[in-house]
């Protein structure tokens, strides 16, 4: 956490190699111009230095300038650290191809371009990796004969006429499965240690990124000075000695680059530490207690079997002249429930009695008295949900409402909105929706629309056109296999077919 930059620190705390003020005019913009993406990662070890890159790709030629002044301050860097006699791993995405069998689109590139093969090699970037690497093909004379060959192609020094190695493929084409890609990763190593490693390669089996891993293994012993030492001795320099560990590792060993020593994830509470806490159990009141008492209280309470459509006149002297009302039904219930009850505008008079007004109950209310107090199992006078859409039991409920009804010939008023139930009941009787052609009529218009078939008689797939023009934001149907080998749409192979459809001239079914 300071504000010195590497630079200006001692030599002995300084990695070195930095430009100097001549290489420096050479570039068109300043360093901290060249250094502010944080594109590279340099540490030092006591075997060697790493530098970990992500060059700039070739998108468009408003990045051209950035991306020609990253490497050449990439390629001074290293000049100046092999000078310096330190060994160094340059490894990461350099994004430059080597020479033409290094990437798939070769041939489009320079019909692309109108370029010859000679002329696509000797583009700035690939003119600089070439000079770089031993038996980089570089056409012409060299840039500056005083700057040799001083780093080492592993990977292709164990496959030297392996076609086919990429490492990248566009995830949009889905070209990977093809192999219609380009190799852009190195490991690449200065040649003081250019024969540490027995095995380099790819791993293009290994998913989830649209480049692959590029490895090389170091051997157990290797040569530094005409005798041979064990790789481990030179990596960690007093923790081993002949291969054998003298000490256990502690955190005093760990690097200033840490994440633990930063100070913005200094004292902050990991991952294990979230996991390793005990959850606080919540302090239980004495009012809380009361609380739950009561309510298992009422639980316990026995339900009341009580009317579902209240009355005033309940509280009065009844007329001996009425009869007796049978008990509701669940099915009558249910119908009630889903009525708003609605207060008559004016008193009605029973035999002389007048009665208030009723008050304008609440359907919750009326819900409420009819839900049973139990385990979330329905009671006596609960209907399920089917009862809803079945049609007999609405027939049912008029059968029985209309035998109640024959046997009451002066109803009274609450028996008079009963009436009112069947009546309504059978008005919906005439309404009942088929729940299977409603589903199957909204899907014809919401729905999903089926997409057309390739070549394969498969499904294809659909896209969106990003490319500005006058096509921009139009979506087209493709064929739903990876693109081959050649990079173009094949036909009668397992490989994409030229199947393509606009969406606006597909008139397919909707699921």
């Amino acid at each position: 956490n300071s504000s010195t930059s590497f630079c200006s620190l001692p030599e002995d705390q300084q990695v070195g190699g930095y430009p100097t003020a001549a290489q420096l005019s050479n570039f068109s913009l300043d360093a901290a111009a060249l250094d502010s993406e944080g594109r590279c990662v340099i540490l030092e070890f006591p075997a060697l230095v790493l530098i970990g890159v992500y060059c700039p790709a070739n998108r468009d030629e408003s990045r051209e300038e950035f991306r020609i002044g990253f490497l050449n301050a990439l390629d001074a860097r290293v000049r100046n650290l092999v000078a310096m006699g330190k060994r160094v791993f340059l490894t990461g995405d350099l994004n430059i191809i080597r020479e033409k069998m290094d990437t798939a689109y070769g041939e489009e590139q320079l019909k692309k371009h109108g370029m010859t093969g000679e002329e696509y090699l000797s583009t700035p970037a690939m003119r600089m990796l070439n000079q770089l690497l031993v038996g980089g093909r570089v056409i012409g004379q060299k840039d500056d004969e005083e700057d040799p060959a001083i780093m080492w192609d592993i990977c292709r020094a164990f496959h030297p006429n392996r076609e086919g190695m990429f490492t990248c493929w566009d995830t949009k084409k889905n070209a990977r499965p093809g192999n219609f890609g380009s190799r852009i990763d190195y490991v690449l190593c200065s040649l003081d240690c250019y024969n540490w490693f027995r095995d380099s390669n790819i791993q293009e089996g290994l998913m989830g990124s649209d480049h692959c891993p590029v490895y090389a293994v170091f051997k157990e012993k290797v040569e530094i000075n005409g005798s041979e030492v064990d790789v481990r001795d030179i990596f960690s320099a007093g923790m081993f000695t002949g291969g054998i560990r003298q000490r256990e590792w502690c955190t005093k060993d760990l690097l200033p680059l840490s994440g633990r020593l930063i100070p913005e994830f200094d004292r902050r509470q990991s991952i294990r530490d979230m996991f390793a806490q005990r959850s606080r159990q919540p302090k239980i009141g004495s009012c809380s207690s009361e609380i739950e008492a009561s309510g298992l209280h009422k639980i316990q309470e026995p339900l009341q079997e009580r009317s579902i459509l209240p009355s005033v006149s309940d509280n009065l002297e009844k007329p001996n002249d009425v009869a007796p009302r049978p008990p509701q039904t669940p099915k009558e219930v249910s119908l009630e429930i889903s009525r708003p009850n609605h207060p008559p505008k004016r008193p009605t008079v029973t035999n002389g009695i007048s009665t208030p007004p009723q008050k304008r109950n609440k359907i919750g209310e009326l819900a409420k008295r009819t839900m049973p107090r139990g385990k979330g199992q329905p009671g006596k006078t609960q209907s399920s949900i089917i009862g809803f859409f079945k049609v007999d039991s609405l027939n049912a409920v008029d059968q029985d409402t209309s035998q109640f009804c024959d046997s009451n010939p002066e109803p009274s008023a609450p028996n008079a909105r009963a009436a009112d139930v069947v009546q309504i009941t059978r008005s919906e009787q005439d309404y009942v929706i088929d729940s299977t052609a409603s589903k199957e009529g909204w899907s014809k218009i919401l729905g999903k629309r089926q997409p057309p078939l390739c070549e394969h008689g498969e499904p294809c797939i659909s896209y969106l056109t990003k490319k500005a023009g006058l096509n921009c934001g139009r979506s087209f149907y493709m064929c739903a296999k990876p693109l081959g080998p050649s990079g173009q749409k094949e036909k009668n192979t397992e490989w994409r077919c030229g199947t393509f459809i606009w969406s606006s001239d597909w008139m397919g079914n909707r699921k």
